[in-house]
């Protein structure tokens, strides 16, 4: 009985802790909270406007067909992107998951923004691994993935800052942008799919 009791407890003290992250402010890489009108993040989760130099590198897009990076990301379209691979288990279908339900939410606006997932295990995600993993989550021809050489994934992840020297060890990062020559706002944590949404059009509105 009381082995029972303490299982109880500790039941109630994860989903109240679990219900403080939902009802957690945005927060500001300054650390304050954001009382805009952005859906509420998970405690921890961080935006910061950031400017990032594209690197000139080739990557390989999933129907096969090798691309200039910065030529793909400055089509005029606003950005969504990620990194993923598509044997992770764990921050991966998150994020994953999130673009799929943007890519509904954004209805029939949805042809004028670019969803971009760029693997950072290029040796194992083929253009093939990725079509069949664009497919379990429902891609459109608006969200496309990209994988290349080695070399070509390290200088795109060193460029974004996500590089942390193993696969394993990757965090969970969105970017977006308004436009080309714009800033990049990143958010550092876990999102929602309403969260990604306010801050897509929160953006937009004002590039």
């Amino acid at each position: 009985m009381l082995t029972f009791m303490k299982r109880s407890i500790s039941t109630l003290a994860l989903i109240t802790a679990g219900a403080a992250v939902l009802l957690s402010p945005c927060v500001f890489a300054d650390g304050n909270a954001d009382t805009g009108a952005h859906h509420p993040m998970a405690q921890g989760t961080t935006r910061t406007m950031v400017d990032y130099v594209l690197p000139q590198v080739n990557l390989v897009r999933d129907d096969g067909k090798t691309v200039l990076l910065a030529d793909e990301l400055n089509d005029g379209r606003p950005v969504v992107l990620n990194f993923i691979y598509t044997t992770c288990t764990g921050i991966c279908p998150l994020s994953s998951q999130v673009f799929s339900q943007l890519q509904e939410k954004l209805g029939a606006t949805r042809s004028s923004v670019h969803l971009v997932s760029i693997s950072i295990d290029p040796e194992e995600d083929t253009p093939a691994r990725l079509v069949k993993y664009a497919k379990k989550y429902k891609a459109g021809p608006q969200w496309q993935y990209y994988t290349g050489t080695m070399e070509a994934s390290l200088a795109t992840q060193r460029a974004f800052d996500v590089y942390r020297g193993d696969k394993m060890a990757h965090d969970p990062v969105i970017f977006l942008r308004a436009s080309p020559g714009k800033p990049w706002l990143r958010i550092n944590g876990f999102v929602t799919a309403d969260d990604l949404l306010s801050e897509f059009r929160g953006l937009v509105a004002v590039k």
